[in-house]
């Protein structure tokens, strides 16, 4: 462990070094962004910075920004995507806050008026669906690059 607490070893970090599959649907010299295995709605993904930061409180402020700048990108093709009525955007610090993978990333949720949430890790979601639903954001984020 290095940088505050940080474990090179988290989950994120693996797919960041391509050590573990993920379907991306976006990334840049900072982010990455890809599908959430167990969402909590159709379209859930997740934004992360690519330098080392366990959460919001240690990360660099130009990473950050970077996140943010992505999250809102990403947040706007979810959108158009799956014709969502609005969007979550969820980012927890330490356990106490709720975060479980010690790497900053923020949740974005697709939302629809009278949908509830899933509850937060409580199914694996089918990779063909992941890999559809990761199609239909690239798709809306090469309209809104366009």
């Amino acid at each position: 462990m290095t940088n505050n607490g940080y474990d090179s070893d988290n989950i994120f970090a693996k797919i960041l070094r391509g050590e573990m599959p993920a379907h991306k649907i976006y990334e840049d010299d900072q982010t990455f962004a890809f599908m959430d295995i167990m969402p909590r709605g159709i379209g859930h993904c997740l934004v992360i910075p690519k330098a080392p930061a366990r959460n919001i409180l240690d990360a660099n402020t130009d990473a950050l920004a970077s996140v943010m700048k992505t999250v809102q990108l990403v947040a706007k093709a979810v959108i158009n995507a799956f014709s969502a009525d609005g969007v979550t955007i969820q980012q927890f610090n330490e356990p106490a806050g709720g975060q479980v993978v010690f790497h900053l990333h923020v949740h974005i949720i697709p939302r629809f008026d009278g949908v509830r949430m899933n509850p937060p890790a409580s199914q694996m979601a089918d990779q063909q669906v992941l890999s559809a639903n990761a199609d239909k954001i690239m798709a809306a984020l090469t309209q809104l690059q366009g």
